[in-house]
Formats: C-alpha cells, sequence, structure tokens
C-alpha cells in the first residue's frame, strides 16, 4: 500500500464512519475502483480505531462521566442507580452481541462478508430498513428510556455491521428509531456502543498489520491519523445535521450505491470476489 492509497482510504473511512452508508463498504468499493487491492478486514479495523478516538474526543466529558460512575458501581452500591454507571453496563451488555458474531463468523468476515455482490444487496436493503425506522419511528425515548432487551436490540444491530454495506451507525440507529428514541439519541448511543467494538476489533486484528498479504504500519498509521482529524469533522456535523434532518438522503445514497454497484458487476468493470489484499 503506498502513502497515497493511506491517504485516501483514510479520507473514506473519516468522511463515511459516522454516516449510515457503511465505511467498510465504501473502502472496499473505493479499492477495487481504483484497481488496488482490497485493504482487507485487518487494515479496515485498525483504521477505524482513528474514528473511534474522535468519538473519545468529542463525547469526552459523557463518556468520561460513564466510565468514572461505572467503575464506582462496581464496588459502591449507592452508585449502581447513577444514569451514567446505568449507561455503562448498558453499552458493555449491548457490546456483547458483536463480540460472539464477530468471533463465530471471523473467517467469513475476512473472505465471504467481502463479496461485492452481498455489499451490493445489504447497502440496498439496510437503506430500507432506515427509511422505514425513520418513517414509522416514534420518536419520543430519549437514553433514560434505555433498558437491557433495547441494548441487546441495539448490538444484535450493531453486530450486522461485520457485513461491509450494513452500516455499523445506520443498523445501530435503525435499531433505535424502531424502538422508539428520538433521532438524536439513538445516534448517541451508536456513537458510545461502537466505542468497545470498535477498539475491540482493531486490538485483535493489529497483529496481522504489517505481516504478509497485509499493509505495512506507517500507511496504515497514516490513515488512521487521517480518519482521525475527517472523523471529528463528520461527527459535529452529524450531530447538527439529524437534529433538523431526516435520513432520508442516506437512504437515497445507499440505494443508488447499491444499484451502481450491480450495474458495474455486472458490465465486467468490477468482479465482486475481494481478490487479493494488501
Amino acid at each position: 500500500m503506498s502513502w497515497f492509497e493511506a491517504i485516501v482510504l483514510g479520507l473514506v473511512q473519516g468522511l463515511t464512519e459516522f454516516l449510515p452508508i457503511s465505511s467498510s463498504a465504501h473502502l472496499r468499493i473505493t479499492a477495487a475502483l481504483a484497481g488496488w487491492g482490497d485493504p482487507g478486514a485487518a487494515f479496515t479495523a485498525v483504521i477505524q480505531i482513528g474514528t473511534e478516538l474522535a468519538v473519545i474526543l468529542y463525547f469526552a466529558r459523557k463518556i468520561g462521566r460513564i466510565i468514572r460512575a461505572w467503575f464506582f458501581s462496581i464496588f459502591r452500591s449507592e452508585w449502581r442507580h447513577d444514569p451514567d454507571a446505568r449507561m455503562g453496563w448498558l453499552v458493555i451488555i449491548g457490546s456483547l452481541p458483536i463480540v460472539v458474531l464477530g468471533l463465530l463468523f471471523q473467517d467469513d468476515i475476512h473472505s465471504t462478508f467481502r463479496d461485492l455482490r452481498i455489499t451490493a444487496t445489504v447497502l440496498i436493503v439496510f437503506g430500507v430498513v432506515l427509511l422505514i425506522a425513520d418513517r414509522v419511528g416514534a420518536k419520543y425515548r430519549d437514553l433514560d428510556h434505555l433498558t437491557v432487551p433495547h441494548g441487546l436490540g441495539y448490538g444484535i444491530a450493531q453486530a450486522f455491521a461485520l457485513v461491509p454495506g450494513v452500516s455499523r451507525s445506520g443498523g445501530t440507529v435503525s435499531a433505535g428509531l424502531l424502538l422508539g428514541y428520538t433521532r438524536a439519541e439513538a445516534t448517541e448511543y451508536a456513537f458510545l456502543l461502537a466505542v468497545p467494538a470498535v477498539f475491540g476489533s482493531g486490538l485483535y486484528e493489529v497483529s496481522k498489520i504489517g505481516g504478509e498479504n497485509s499493509p505495512q504500519w506507517g500507511p496504515t498509521i497514516l490513515a488512521t491519523l487521517v480518519s482521525f482529524g475527517v472523523g471529528y469533522a463528520v461527527i459535529a456535523w452529524l450531530m447538527s445535521f439529524i437534529k433538523t434532518r431526516s435520513y432520508l438522503p442516506f437512504v437515497v445514497y445507499r440505494l443508488a450505491l447499491g444499484a451502481a454497484l450491480f450495474v458495474l458487476m455486472a458490465t465486467d468493470v468490477l468482479k465482486p470476489d475481494a481478490g487479493p489484499q494488501f
């Protein structure tokens, strides 16, 4: 992987991680259109750490309160009903599905799930799911209403993002909207829920960087830094956007991109299989 490729993929990661359009799909598609090798699941997982660092910075005070209250709740009974402590436990509970499914399907994550036919299909299918959720969701609940079953529902939706094209934020936000949460609250919990999942996945895959058929450390670190800077700007924009706008523009984009992928594969411009990885 060249330094230029690393910069481009870092930009793509930062621009798309928090939008409900799937960053992993865009990394896969960008590399395919440019004629580069598939960056691979390991590279994708590691550079996502950059965008999650942007989440930690943006929500630093809230995350700090959650960690502090959660820690005290382990040892002090008076902290166990604290809203921030409760949120900490719900983030842990919501993270369980992606841990379990990630381990069960780890071979498919690196191979089968990276087929562009699957990517195009889930871009369209989960675009429709997001449209329905945004239209029919009651949008009256805030995060004080979050329960263990709801946390698990969010978590199962997040686990679908193991397939490029689903979108971590798109899946979890759709679940939140269907459960009656407002756009802003559903999006905030989706961001918080992603932090342990992304860091866990990135650290799990980090040993594969620098090996055979994997990107080297220099370009990977550069892509991670670029994704951090761009991702922070995107978070601020998205949190402002969803307060007054619907998710319809992202739905239209997902449907158009999925359809375009099918056309490109049908005309042999793109090959559906992942091909060689870096």
